[in-house]
């Protein structure tokens, strides 16, 4: 593993039950430069173990931004939950509101808030303006960064004009 890019050493495996080609293809189509990768099909060996259909998609591999990603068709054995989400990290609102409305799209809007979304097939996004945040919630002068907090915690999706109106006391 010697001189092996630290980009190249680690990437997400994503369990699906048997969505994995649908989901790649959602969020490949979704980032800009995103790639689809190999597409790997259970053997006939290992059915009693792995329960899959012999010829049927095992794996898709993709990239986004640089991030490699499996998904998986693992079966129904085990879900998603917040308790691991992928965060995007928009320069602008524009950013924010294409992010938010291509990953949400036909997702759970009960798991919205402060930024946070759940696609359609029950993986969590943060979908937060970065630099902006930073600026806000890192002030110095805390009353301001207080304001800036406790609008954030009203918001599902970001809004970095009413960020900014409540950091500044408006």
């Amino acid at each position: 593993m010697e001189g092996q890019d630290a980009m190249d050493r680690i990437g997400a495996c994503l369990w699906f039950d048997d969505q994995a080609e649908d989901a790649a293809h959602f969020y490949t189509g979704i980032f800009p430069g995103a790639k689809m990768g190999a597409i790997a099909r259970y053997p006939e060996t290992g059915q009693e173990i792995t329960g899959g259909k012999p010829g049927s998609i095992m794996t898709v591999e993709f990239e986004l931004c640089g991030l490699r990603f499996t998904a998986l068709n693992g079966g129904p054995a085990f879900k998603f939950s917040e308790a691991v989400s992928f965060e995007v990290d928009c320069a602008d609102q524009d950013e924010v509101d294409y992010y938010w409305s291509k990953l949400g799209a036909g997702g759970d809007p009960g798991a919205q808030q402060c930024g946070w979304l759940k696609d359609k097939f029950g993986v969590s996004w943060q979908v937060v303006p970065r630099a902006v945040m930073d600026e806000l919630l890192n002030s110095d002068d805390r009353p301001k960064a207080e304001r800036a907090f406790a609008a954030m915690l009203q918001m599902k999706k970001l809004d970095v004009a009413a960020l900014r109106r409540a950091y500044n006391g408006e």
